[in-house]
């Protein structure tokens, strides 16, 4: 059976939903998704396997030839990586909304949704909600990693900023793996895309190392990267160092993303066919 076509006085009925209707509406898919993933706990593998996979590769695997650049070994750059993690976690976990997303359009469960009187809004608000508590699960389970290889925590506040920080820029880009995940036809072709702008995100940031050593071209992309200012920020909320610029990119660059993207989510949401 062909998808639900959304009518213009759906869209005027889901105007008129008041915001604690919307509150309601969103709390209940919550729980719904949280008792699927009850039902299917293996999808939480990526969020507790992922966070231990990078953390054990990048430390043992790079951390002494980089550690010895940053002139401290592999314990310098425990230091420098961990907060850096905390923006691939943002990214990487993000993209998961994408692909549940188209997976539930092509089992019918969206063609259900839109046919009772919810606010279309509360199935999206919905989904990254639980995806946010997917990341922070992730995070606890990365910095228990992160204390196991060496890295010293001093700095409790700093660290619950990072984690805020990197929960609103992930936030910012669920929606844009969203709209991703209403346009595309299959969790597989979400996927591919995803990597095709995660790669180049992640690797050409300071997540992972420091970007003095980049060509200049690509200095002038790392310095506007929102990863890149997402890594730095954590840094120096977590270690110590500047903050107030990289923390104010970050905040513009998810406040931007979520302003164009959120809207358009919802549409594209509202009137597929």
């Amino acid at each position: 059976m062909s998808a639900i076509a959304t009518h213009p006085t759906d869209l005027k009925d889901d105007a008129r939903i008041p915001v604690r209707g919307h509150l309601r509406h969103t709390g209940a898919l919550v729980r719904r998704n949280l008792l699927w993933i009850r039902q299917d706990p293996e999808s939480m593998f990526d969020a507790l396997l992922m966070p231990v996979v990078f953390t054990l590769l990048f430390v043992y695997v790079f951390g002494g030839s980089i550690g010895q650049a940053l002139g401290g070994g592999q314990d310098a750059y425990v230091q420098y990586v961990i907060p850096g993690m905390l923006a691939m976690m943002a990214m990487t976990m993000s993209q998961g909304v994408g692909t549940g997303f188209s997976q539930d359009f092509n089992s019918g469960v969206m063609d259900r949704f839109r046919s009772l009187p919810i606010g279309r809004g509360s199935v999206l608000f919905a989904k990254i909600s639980v995806e946010l508590l997917r990341m922070l699960f992730a995070t606890t389970v990365l910095m228990i990693v992160a204390v196991l290889v060496g890295f010293d925590i001093t700095n409790w506040p700093g660290l619950f900023g990072a984690v805020g920080l990197s929960a609103l820029f992930a936030s910012s880009i669920m929606w844009v793996f969203l709209t991703l995940g209403v346009m595309l036809k299959n969790a597989q072709s979400v996927q591919a895309m995803g990597f095709l702008v995660l790669f180049p995100l992640q690797f050409g940031s300071s997540i992972f190392a420091p970007t003095s050593s980049m060509p200049g071209w690509l200095q002038a992309f790392t310095d506007w990267n929102p990863l890149s200012t997402l890594a730095d920020a954590s840094r120096g909320l977590m270690v110590g160092g500047p903050v107030a610029h990289d923390l104010w990119v970050t905040l513009g660059w998810s406040v931007a993303i979520t302003a164009v993207a959120a809207p358009y989510a919802i549409h594209k949401f509202r009137t597929k066919n």
